[in-house]
């Protein structure tokens, strides 16, 4: 069984894998991250990218992940790479394609247009790392407002939004903050995900784990990660306490009985509880049911 289905999902830690280290692709069998980014990107030099590629389909191929989602971050469509890039992900046909530096709807159609013919399970994660692109953030998530868009996730990129803005990197991310819920509103308001940037220094866990905590209370999905020591902590924050889960165990035994079964609003231990509650709290112990039933499998 799948780690997410059409509404319900596990991304609390998706981790970034150049596709030009084999070791490091082969090591992702044994993670427990829910998502795995294989880059084709900035992490592989542009004498390397052949290369990468070959590697990707190799692992595709003879031992590809299961029971997470994989993801393709391909180069631009107008770099020299793009169109082979490309040319793999039909062929290969991971859950989804990451594109780069997202700037506008174009971006989005212009991939949809060249992905007509592949399976309609193939989705787009559109990288939100220009100063252009969080501008139009909303522009870019209303194209997803339609039963034929493929566009699913909004990726936050900071280092190339700080290169791009000359805002420094600071503790608490003070003036990028602003920036970053503008594109979590835009991804809540035509039903996206969205996920936190990385965060650069894997050895410094408190601080990391104090950038999830904020990532989470800003309402993101979980955190897009560069190194596998960082799962734990990003799971762990991004994931269901068990306390919560109780908690919506509990509104869903309560709107589950036959006096509450025609009514949207009701009164649980002495406080107002809505349906819209209900919704929120199947999702919350949708995914505490996936991540039970992957621990049973691992």
């Amino acid at each position: 069984m799948p780690v997410y289905s059409e509404n319900v999902r596990l991304r609390r830690s998706v981790l970034s894998v150049p596709a030009i280290n084999r070791r490091a692709l082969e090591k992702t069998h044994m993670l427990d991250c829910d998502a795995v980014i294989f880059d084709l990107e900035d992490s592989v030099a542009p004498e390397k990218k052949a290369e990468a590629r070959d590697n990707l389909r190799r692992f595709f191929t003879e031992t590809p992940l299961r029971g997470r989602e994989a993801i393709i971050r391909i180069n631009a469509l107008g770099s020299e790479f793009g169109q082979e890039d490309l040319e793999l992900v039909r062929d290969l046909l991971p859950d989804a394609v990451a594109l780069p530096k997202v700037e506008d709807v174009s971006s989005i159609t212009g991939l949809e247009e060249r992905l007509a013919a592949a399976s309609p399970r193939l989705r787009i994660w559109a990288m939100m790392e220009t100063a252009r692109g969080i501008s139009s953030a909303v522009e870019i998530a209303r194209s997803a407002n339609n039963a034929e868009s493929r566009l699913d996730c909004f990726v936050i990129g900071l280092n190339d939004l700080r290169k791009d803005t000359g805002v420094p990197a600071r503790p608490g991310r003070t003036y990028l903050v602003p920036w970053m819920m503008q594109v979590m509103l835009a991804a809540r308001a035509y039903g996206l995900d969205v996920v936190d940037s990385v965060f650069n220094d894997f050895r410094d866990s408190p601080a990391f784990e104090a950038e999830c905590e904020q990532g989470r209370d800003m309402g993101f999905d979980g955190k897009m990660l560069i190194h596998p020591a960082q799962i734990e902590a990003a799971n762990q924050a991004f994931g269901p306490a068990s306390e919560a889960v109780e908690e919506a165990q509990a509104i869903i035994a309560a709107f589950a009985r036959t006096e509450a079964q025609n009514l949207n609003v009701i009164t649980m231990d002495g406080r107002m509880v809505e349906r819209l509650h209900l919704v929120q709290a199947e999702k919350l112990v949708a995914q505490a049911n996936l991540i039970a039933e992957r621990r049973i499998r691992a």
